[in-house]
């Protein structure tokens, strides 16, 4: 048996033993070992040793666990609440108001926390119990919410693209750059989709009721301003740093977590067992992460060792078909393991696999790592796994599960005309960091 074909084996019983339960990390450094040995002998545990070192000597990697901090301190300091709260009373008198407020504040706090299932939680627990009592569209109201909760793992911070940028080789800045447009146009699409809607029927998002009216209006700007000023300054110094290169990626998140336990103090939303418990989820989360992306590198170190990699690209390549076509096909793949998989494993183990196929294409890997991104997105609205529905429905428990899917799968679609538009309008994606760095 040829190494070649042993690779096509151990991708085999690597997804089944994903599928079926096992530990990931676990799962993928015990694979590696013993088709590793298989393949190339005591050399594997060589190559482990290199792969695991590797990581731990990445520094980028470094800015994982201070952005996830900042992500939990910003939570706690309750600023999306309040910010939500000035929205939605300065849009009182608006058809379809609080789809709006959601997707605003959910725009802000996916740059200031990038946390997919606590920002949907959130959204869920403030705006769903107003929506009701205001008479809107339950599934209208649930693909808002849990469309908004998910523009986290595209905005920048986003944990997700700190990660990608080491395997893709990509400076992280460049993706932070480039996934700001396609972040902002997303958003966009949301909120003129649920206006659209409302505006040909009034009913699905009627205004506040009178007794829900503001008193003053100068109050609401106060709580606005109170609202979307910290969370906006402190995105911007530790984004902004970064975008235009006075810091690191990890200096700009350590003045970004520095940043957000400043503003938690300010807003006296800080205890020691407050403190405690978010130090102890960042280390949870970090370590989660950390360990797997060690185990992933040190998995695909061996499956391209033993050449599996090279022979599907040139077996792709030999179909002859347009680099467009082989790159739909890519997509569809991402789409596919979207839904039983979170994007730790697919950036981690499925995008190296591919991306030999990718560079031999010539696709511009920054572009590249913007569309997987969108990509995945989509399948956080993806029934039947995706967990952003079962997020929702275990805050909002009156809300029926199959209305939480018929709303988000109207936004999937939204969803995918953005990645059509992205994929077939590579500008839309890499104008900013052009524009910025020049290349």
């Amino acid at each position: 048996m040829t190494n070649e074909i042993l690779g096509l084996i151990l991708i085999g019983c690597m997804l089944f033993a994903i599928f079926i339960g096992f530990p990931i990390s676990f799962t993928l450094i015990f694979l590696g070992l013993v088709f590793g040995f298989l393949g190339f002998g005591e050399l594997v545990f060589y190559l482990m040793t290199y792969q695991f070192s590797g990581v731990m000597l990445e520094q980028t990697l470094a800015a994982v666990p201070l952005f996830i901090f900042m992500g939990i301190l910003m939570e706690k300091a309750g600023l999306m609440e309040r910010l939500f709260s000035a929205v939605q009373l300065m849009l009182s008198r608006t058809h379809g108001a609080l789809f709006i407020a959601v997707l605003f504040v959910s725009t802000i706090f996916a740059a200031a926390t990038g946390i997919v299932g606590a920002s949907v939680t959130i959204l869920g627990i403030m705006a769903a119990k107003t929506m009701n009592r205001s008479g809107y569209d339950v599934r209208l109201a649930a693909g808002t919410i849990t469309a908004g909760g998910t523009l986290g793992i595209l905005i920048p911070p986003s944990i997700m693209l700190v990660v990608m940028g080491p395997i893709l080789e990509v400076p992280v800045t460049d993706l932070f750059a480039a996934a700001i447009v396609p972040g902002i146009l997303l958003a966009s699409l949301y909120t003129g989709y649920a206006l659209l809607r409302c505006r040909l029927d009034p009913s699905l998002g009627p205004p506040l009721p009178e007794d829900q009216q503001p008193d003053s209006m100068r109050e609401v700007f106060r709580e606005f301003l109170l609202g979307l000023v910290p969370p906006a300054a402190l995105v911007f110094a530790a984004l902004g740093s970064i975008l235009f290169g006075l810091a690191t990626p990890t200096e700009g998140a350590g003045m970004g977590a520095f940043g957000a336990l400043l503003l938690t103090l300010a807003y006296r939303k800080l205890s020691w067992s407050g403190l405690s418990d978010a130090l102890i989820k960042t280390l949870e989360i970090t370590a989660l992460i950390m360990f797997l992306v060690a185990a992933s590198n040190f998995f695909g170190a061996v499956f391209s060792r033993l050449g599996t990699p090279m022979m599907l690209t040139e077996f792709l390549l030999g179909l002859d078909l347009a680099p467009i076509v082989i790159l739909l096909m890519i997509m569809a793949v991402i789409f596919l393991l979207g839904w039983p998989l979170e994007w730790v494993p697919i950036v981690l183990i499925i995008v190296p696999i591919l991306l030999p196929l990718v560079e031999q294409l010539g696709f511009n890997l920054t572009w590249f790592g913007i569309l997987v991104a969108i990509n995945l997105q989509t399948a956080w609205l993806s029934p039947p796994v995706a967990l952003s529905a079962y997020f929702l429905k275990g805050v909002v428990p009156e809300w029926d599960l199959k209305d939480i899917y018929a709303g988000m799968m109207q936004f999937m679609v939204i969803q995918m005309i953005g990645l059509l538009c992205v994929m077939f309008f590579p500008q839309i994606a890499l104008w900013l960091p052009e524009l910025i760095y020049g290349k």
